[in-house]
């Protein structure tokens, strides 16, 4: 069978070659055969000669919590920029100096005030009360003002140097001091400036339940103190008691025992007013007749504090408005 086969394949090849075609003998092979290679898996711990690569670099955080940006071109400059000044205007009005030749001034007397400008043709010197411009001297850019003070005045006195006008006003405030010329009748002195020099005065003082009443004869007013903790604190009213024709008492009124009632002026005022009879109480003591002296100072606000003496040595000191009073003790 295969020499039969082979002699067959021979009679085909001399026939294809007698067409003139010239073919290559395909002579076939057997597959390969595929063999399996093992390849050993990368170990993830590296040997004790192996060089550790260095941990990333964390990212820096901004205090907003971003990170922060890399600048494309070099690192960010650390100068510091110079805030640019501005340029006075050379033509502006300004002030060289505003000033007294004085470090104090007694009350009533005159006052010498000086003061230089430049880039103006005239100024204003205004008097200031309370913050307000009160009284207007207009004067050339250079010179001296003589202006009064008052014997009311206390505390400093305060003037105002005024140059320019529209957005070109240029303004200085000079404070003086005044002296005070009075001294107070009592110990410890307040920070205030008395108003004026105590007063000498009799004085009629009761201690009542809650509170005490006082009749100032240099005034002819009654007060009635009062510390049961309501408003107001105090009460002042006129006298209005006449001797001629009121009675010092009423007769039909008897006290409790341990307890009095008031007589003449404080009497008078007790029994004729509901809100001071039924806000003192009943008078638990008799009332003291004695010569002492008051005097007053005026706030920063235009109001009165009103000192008196009391019949123990104390001063009563009472704000104005009836918002508050108190005793001011003398020292040991």
């Amino acid at each position: 069978m295969r020499v039969a086969a082979a002699v067959a394949l021979m009679v085909l090849a001399s026939a294809l070659t007698g067409c003139g075609a010239a073919v290559l003998p395909v002579i076939p092979t057997s597959l390969p055969t595929s063999t399996a290679t093992s390849t050993a898996a990368p170990t993830r711990t590296p040997g004790f000669d192996a060089t550790p690569s260095p941990p990333p670099t964390l990212i820096p955080y901004t205090p907003t919590g971003g990170p922060s940006p890399t600048p494309l071109f070099g690192q960010p400059s650390t100068q510091i920029a110079q805030a640019a000044t501005s340029v006075l205007n050379p033509n502006a009005p300004r002030i060289e100096f505003f000033t007294t030749d004085v470090l104090s001034i007694p009350p009533g007397e005159s006052l010498n005030l000086y003061w230089s400008t430049r880039n103006t043709t005239s100024a204003n010197i205004y008097r200031l009360e309370r913050g307000v411009r009160n009284q207007l001297w207009r004067v050339e850019p250079d010179g001296r003002l003589t202006v009064p003070t008052r014997r009311s005045d206390r505390g400093t006195v305060e003037f105002l140097l005024s140059v320019g006008d529209g957005e070109q006003v240029v303004e200085q405030v000079l404070s003086v001091p005044v002296a005070c010329p009075d001294t107070w009748f009592f110990q410890p002195a307040p920070n205030d400036c008395p108003a004026g020099p105590s007063r000498e005065t009799a004085i009629v003082e009761q201690p009542f339940e809650r509170g005490r009443m006082i009749y100032v004869e240099e005034s002819n007013l009654v007060y009635a103190l009062l510390n049961d903790g309501f408003e107001p604190a105090w009460i002042v009213l006129e006298n209005r008691y006449n001797p001629a024709t009121d009675a010092e008492s009423e007769p039909s009124f008897v006290p409790p025992e341990g307890f009095y009632q008031p007589l003449r002026q404080l009497g008078f005022v007790w029994r004729g007013n509901d809100v001071v009879r039924n806000r003192l109480g009943l008078a638990v003591q008799p009332d003291a007749r004695f010569q002492g002296f008051i005097q007053s100072a005026t706030t920063g606000d235009g109001e009165t504090t009103l000192y008196v003496a009391s019949a123990d040595g104390s001063v009563l000191q009472l704000l104005p408005e009836g918002a508050q009073w108190q005793i001011i003790n003398p020292p040991d």
